[in-house]
C-alpha cells in the first residue's frame, strides 16, 4: 500500500481566476447585498436614514504577525478583529467587507481557504459579509488589505473629539495583554500555562462591537476611540482631537493575573506593557464621572465585559501619570509606530 502524500494545489498552478472561484463558491452570497462576488464592482444598498462608515487596515507578514506563530484561520480572524475594532470605537454595526490579498505563488490553495473560513467567521460574527476583493501573486511574504463598511444613526456615533474636563476615562476588558503574549511567543513559551492567556489575546484580539454599541446607544459617552497604538498614544489622540488633556491612574489600570504573571517571567514591567504595547484593541471612552456607574452596569450587563475607570480628563494638555503613593509627573504618549521597525 503506498502512503505518498498527494502534492497541495498552490494558487500558481490554479491562477487568479481559479482562486477566485474557489473563494466565490465558499463564501456563497451576501445577505442584503444587491451584486456581491464575480462582477467589477459589488453593489450594496445603504439602510435609509443611517450613516455608512468605512475604514481600512493592512496586515504585513513580519510587520503585523508571523506565519509559523498563527494558522490560516488565526490569521484571517485576527485581520477582521483589527478591522471591526474600528467600526466599534464609532459604535457602529459591521456590514460588508472588501478584501485584497497578495501572496507567494507558492502558497497552498488550501491555506488560502482556511484563511477565508477564519475572515468570514468572524466577519459573520457581528453581522458583517464578504463581498469582493482582489488578489495578487509574486510576494515574497503575505500582505492582507480589507477595507470594512459598517452604519450608524448619526445621532448615535461617537468621536474620537467630544471628551471634556472632569469626564471620567474608561477602557474595556484588560490592558497589556497582546504585548505579553508577542513576546511570550518570541520567548516560545508554552500555551499550557499563564502564557496562554496573553498568546491569545495576541493571536486573536476580540473586537468589541457589542460593547461599542451598547456605550453609543446609551448616549452617556462624549469621546471613544479603539486601543491599537498603546494606551498612552491613543488616549493622547483622543485627548489631542478634544483639546483637552488626562491623568490616568497607574493603580487603576486592569491587568489580567495571567498578563502580570507571565510579563514577570520575562523580566517586563506589566505596567508599562500596558501604557505602551499596543495591538489590545479594546476601547477607550470618556464619559461624565456622574454616568461611569450607569455605563459600567450597561455594558457588563449587556456583554458580560467589565469595564474600568482608570483617568480622569483635564484641562492641562498633555499626559499625566499618577503613581500608586499618588506622586505625578509628566509622560510621553509612546506607543507603536507604523513607521519604526518591528517584527511581531
Amino acid at each position: 500500500m503506498s502512503h505518498a502524500k498527494s502534492k497541495a494545489t498552490t494558487i500558481g498552478e490554479l491562477g487568479e481566476f481559479g482562486v477566485i472561484d474557489r473563494i466565490q463558491r465558499m463564501l456563497g452570497d451576501a445577505h442584503g447585498v444587491v451584486l456581491g462576488i464575480g462582477d467589477d464592482a459589488a453593489a450594496i444598498r445603504p439602510t435609509p436614514g443611517k450613516l455608512l462608515l468605512a475604514t481600512c487596515d493592512i496586515q504585513i507578514e513580519g510587520r503585523h504577525f508571523v506565519k509559523a506563530h498563527m494558522s490560516p484561520e488565526q490569521l484571517g480572524r485576527r485581520s477582521a478583529a483589527v478591522n471591526l475594532s474600528d467600526i466599534a470605537a464609532m459604535g457602529g454595526q459591521p456590514t460588508t467587507a472588501l478584501v485584497s490579498l497578495a501572496l507567494p505563488n507558492h502558497t497552498e490553495a488550501r491555506w488560502v481557504e482556511q484563511f477565508y473560513m477564519g475572515l468570514r467567521q468572524a466577519l459573520e460574527a457581528h453581522g458583517a459579509s464578504i463581498i469582493g476583493g482582489n488578489l495578487s501573486g509574486g510576494y515574497s511574504g503575505i500582505v492582507v488589505d480589507i477595507t470594512l463598511h459598517g452604519e450608524i444613526d448619526e445621532p448615535s456615533m461617537l468621536r474620537r473629539s467630544g471628551a471634556t474636563v472632569g469626564d471620567a476615562i474608561l477602557v474595556t476588558g484588560q490592558l497589556g495583554s497582546s504585548a505579553i503574549g508577542r513576546q511570550a511567543i518570541r520567548a516560545a513559551l508554552p500555551t499550557a500555562g499563564a502564557a496562554g492567556e496573553p498568546i491569545r489575546a495576541h493571536l486573536e484580539p476580540k473586537a468589541r462591537v457589542q460593547e461599542g454599541q451598547v456605550i453609543a446607544n446609551s448616549r452617556l459617552a462624549s469621546a471613544m476611540i479603539d486601543l491599537s497604538d498603546g494606551l498612552l498614544a491613543d488616549l493622547s489622540h483622543m485627548c489631542q482631537a478634544s483639546g483637552v488633556g488626562a491623568r490616568v491612574f497607574l493603580s487603576q489600570l486592569p491587568i489580567s493575573r495571567d498578563t502580570i504573571q507571565v510579563a514577570k517571567d520575562l523580566n517586563i514591567k506589566p505596567v508599562e506593557a500596558a501604557l505602551h504595547g499596543g495591538e489590545d484593541y479594546e476601547l477607550i471612552l470618556a464619559c461624565k464621572g456622574t454616568a461611569a456607574d450607569r455605563l459600567i452596569g450597561a455594558v457588563q450587563s449587556d456583554t458580560g465585559t467589565p469595564l474600568t475607570v482608570f483617568g480622569e480628563i483635564i484641562d492641562e494638555p498633555g499626559l499625566r501619570l499618577v503613581q500608586p503613593d499618588g506622586t505625578e509627573h509628566a509622560a510621553l504618549p509612546t506607543g507603536w509606530d507604523h513607521f519604526m521597525e518591528h517584527t511581531s
